[in-house]
């Protein structure tokens, strides 16, 4: 457990597997500890979901192996509030209770898988193998996502709005006519705004615009 409020550098954790373990029960997170070091992969221990979500602010990304039968705030608890922070980290679901009504739970409330105490080496390897990959996609997507919207917020108003028009299927003239400018200008503003976008087509500005997970709506057309 990280005493005192203090967690490890993110900068240098992030550059080492390693998984968070949240459960109370202190011999299974010395299990985990040892057989999460078998496999080159280092153990940041929590006792209870508080600890870990008071310091999650401070935690770099990585898998979570949750314990669903907590006090104070149990493992569904957890996983609510991971989502609600916008939290896409994998998290696999441990616990010795386990039915099929809380594994359903689990997975809808985004565990990627589901663990039932005492498990073997094996399918603990095979479920943290699956959450690395998972990591690794999440932030590429995130990093697509950064890089588009930091493109896309170079545009100024005037572009953004003649790009997102072309890009719902009006032409040119029409815009020109909504906007009350001459379509010189729509093209200047168009060959502006893709040249700095770093693309050649509108097709490639939907492209990142979907990236960006942006909805820029067009202004409305003059009557």
């Amino acid at each position: 457990m990280l005493g005192d409020g203090k967690v490890a550098d993110v900068a240098e954790a992030s550059a080492h597997r390693h998984v968070y373990i949240v459960d109370d029960d202190n011999d299974v997170r010395k299990s985990l500890h040892f057989l999460l070091a078998s496999m080159s992969i280092t153990a940041w221990p929590f006792a209870t979901a508080v600890d870990f979500i008071d310091q999650l602010p401070y935690l770099a990304p990585a898998p979570v192996l949750l314990d669903l039968r907590m006090p104070i705030i149990d493992g569904l608890q957890v996983l609510a509030l991971l989502k609600e922070r916008a939290v896409r980290w994998p998290v696999v679901v441990i616990t010795a209770h386990g039915d099929v009504t809380v594994a359903v739970r689990a997975m809808k409330l985004g565990a990627i898988d589901f663990l039932e105490k005492p498990f073997a080496a094996d399918s603990l390897d095979q479920a943290l193998d699956h959450a690395f990959g998972i990591l690794r996609e999440t932030e590429r997507s995130l990093r697509a996502r950064d890089d588009a919207r930091r493109l896309m917020g170079g545009l100024s108003k005037r572009e953004r709005e003649i790009v997102t028009m072309m890009s719902e299927g009006a032409p040119n003239k029409l815009i020109a006519y909504g906007l009350g400018l001459s379509t010189r200008t729509v093209e200047m503003h168009r060959s502006n705004a893709l040249a700095k976008l770093g693309v050649k087509s509108i097709v490639e500005v939907m492209a990142l615009m979907e990236a960006a997970d942006l909805e820029i709506h067009a202004a409305p057309f003059n009557s």
